[in-house]
């Protein structure tokens, strides 16, 4: 059964559900998924508007691929929103994305709590505006109890970051003698699943120090479409794309 069938057929079968309970599962969608949300500058500049009309274009397909990978039944989505290197950014840039990320919160989260989205942030948080921190505070709380989604908002987010923290944590907390198999606990979010697949849009092929540890077995995905055009039928032909890969972890 093509994609586009298994979807219709699982939405179908949502019209017996709350907004609360988890979408049923869909062949060939992965649980856990994680997007780096590239290309809202060359949005802009492709139609001669200031770089802030390209991230406020970006938070619509944000809003827009939420909704659609709720549908379509993932339940671990991570999206890469600041990271620790963006503050080299020109800093009119970064106090727009700054504002632009409370008006979100405020905005946004309401909806996503009626929709039974559990919000959680990740990164070094307490590096942020304290007034920031508060509503970020706000957010996971209002949403903690939902499990038909998550999503983590990667802000100030690093991958090597993560790992240094983890491993300053692990020393001390767990010991230099501690299994390996332990690590993982110290991440900033030892819950998260493991992505199953990470999509990149704009064309741009890297990591960009997004989720080292967690993507070692990640299958990639490279849209050209720049993030304030994606929107479900990308998001689908990504799911595509990952279904007819043979994941073998190593293995023949």
């Amino acid at each position: 059964m093509a994609l586009m069938s298994r979807l219709r057929a699982a939405r179908a079968a949502l019209g017996t559900r709350t907004s609360h309970e988890p979408a049923a599962p869909v062949a060939g969608v992965p649980e856990s998924v994680a997007i780096i949300m590239d290309g809202n500058g060359r949005w802009a500049r492709r139609r001669r508007l200031p770089t802030a009309a390209g991230h406020r274009a970006g938070a619509k397909a944000l809003r827009r691929v939420v909704r659609a990978a709720g549908d379509m039944g993932v339940r671990d989505l991570t999206v890469f929103s600041f990271s620790t290197e963006n503050w080299n950014r020109p800093d009119d840039e970064v106090d727009d994305l700054m504002v632009l990320f409370s008006e979100l919160i405020d905005r946004e989260v309401p909806d996503l709590d009626a929709e039974g989205v559990s919000i959680r942030f990740v990164g070094r948080l307490g590096q942020l505006d304290p007034g920031l921190r508060r509503k970020i505070d706000e957010a996971e709380a209002m949403t903690a109890r939902h499990d038909r989604m998550r999503l983590f908002i990667a802000m100030n987010y690093g991958g090597r970051a993560e790992i240094v923290d983890a491993a300053r944590r692990f020393v001390a907390e767990a010991g230099p003698d501690a299994p390996d198999e332990e690590f993982g606990r110290f991440m900033y979010a030892p819950d998260m699943r493991d992505p199953e697949l990470i999509i990149r849009t704009s064309g741009e092929q890297r990591l960009s120090n997004f989720l080292l540890w967690q993507s070692a077995y990640a299958e990639l995905v490279f849209s050209d479409a720049l993030w304030p055009d994606f929107g479900p039928d990308d998001l689908r032909a990504a799911f595509d794309e990952y279904s007819a890969r043979s994941r073998r972890f190593g293995a023949r």
